[in-house]
């Protein structure tokens, strides 16, 4: 019989995090973030992290337990995932994954097989020196050499996918976008209710820039002020996250506070954007589109009950039960 498993996902800003507590409430379930930057230890106003407070007693895993010098990446993401999941379900509970880094949610859901991805710790570090001598794009025309595919789908300032996609095809001699797309053919070995919660775009964009004000309101300037502070450089994977990279390059002065903040609204607006093309490729997603719960969050819970009662992930009286 299949494990139980939620997930909770949509684009930033869509209003995910307040839903997930009632959501995993209702269920008898603990949280498990799907987020990039959200397992960095003060990292706290950029990553939008819930605060304890708005927790409301339910457990979280995967939130302030790096420190922003170490790296994290698909591979160590899915493996504290999977850990964190084998805690819930021995509570009899149901792991709720929250956030909207698809890959990660797609590393669990479809229990992708990353062994062949290993690392080449001599071919990293020339790519990293490469990037850095000659660029992002002149590492980014590379793999539309080698894998022209994938290099479509990750833009060219991601230089870690790039790096790890040059990677793959280094010691595959097979393109990694081959490689995925096989393992997305995979069932989900979960008995799975995948959520997307969405709305309408120019909403969304609105939101997205008011959430930027409040960030700069909140001190994001002074977090990443402190971050810097203590060691943490662009090199590292942490402060390539939205809101760090941006801050980073104003207070090394490379542009104005108010061209930082700009190209933040602007960037965050474009993520959103690839985040809703993600989802939309994504096999057995149920879109939760708020206007058309009149952005009722009772009603949008209790739709999202349905579901998972239909699914047999709870039993028809709303409580989960876990049978092994």
């Amino acid at each position: 019989m299949r494990k139980p498993l939620i997930v909770l996902t949509g684009p930033t800003a869509a209003g995910k995090t307040s839903l997930s507590i009632s959501l995993a409430k209702a269920v008898n379930g603990e949280i498990i973030s799907a987020d990039s930057m959200q397992v960095y230890r003060g990292m706290d106003i950029g990553s939008a992290k819930i605060r304890q407070e708005e927790m409301q007693g339910i457990p979280h895993y995967l939130i302030d337990v790096l420190d922003p010098k170490e790296e994290f990446h698909i591979v160590k993401f899915q493996e504290m995932a999977k850990k964190a999941m084998e805690i819930i379900y021995a509570k009899g509970k149901i792991p709720v994954l929250v956030g909207g880094t698809g890959f990660y949610i797609q590393a669990v859901t479809r229990d992708i097989n990353f062994t062949e991805a290993r690392q080449e710790e001599d071919y990293r570090k020339y790519l990293e020196e490469l990037a850095a001598e000659k660029g992002s794009r002149y590492l980014h025309n590379m793999l539309k050499e080698k894998d022209p595919r994938s290099a479509e789908t990750i833009h060219e300032h991601n230089v870690k996918r790039v790096i790890r996609a040059l990677e793959f095809y280094h010691q595959n001699g097979t393109p990694i976008s081959a490689h995925n797309q096989e393992q997305r053919k995979q069932e989900s070995p979960y008995n799975l209710a995948y959520f997307v919660l969405n709305v309408p775009r120019e909403l969304l964009y609105k939101r997205i820039d008011k959430r930027v004000d409040e960030m700069m309101k909140n001190g994001l300037l002074e977090e990443v002020k402190t971050l810097k502070q203590n060691g943490c450089s662009r090199g590292m994977v942490s402060m390539q996250g939205l809101g760090y990279k941006e801050i980073l390059a104003c207070l090394e002065g490379e542009c104005s506070l108010e061209e930082a903040v700009r190209i933040l609204k602007r960037d965050t607006r474009h993520f959103a954007k690839r985040q809703l093309t993600w989802f939309r490729r994504e096999p057995d997603v149920i879109w939760v589109n708020k206007d058309e719960f009149q952005y009722n969050e009772t009603e949008i819970l209790n739709y999202m009950l349905s579901v998972c009662r239909e699914k047999e992930i709870l039993s028809t009286g709303g409580q989960a039960g876990i049978s092994e």
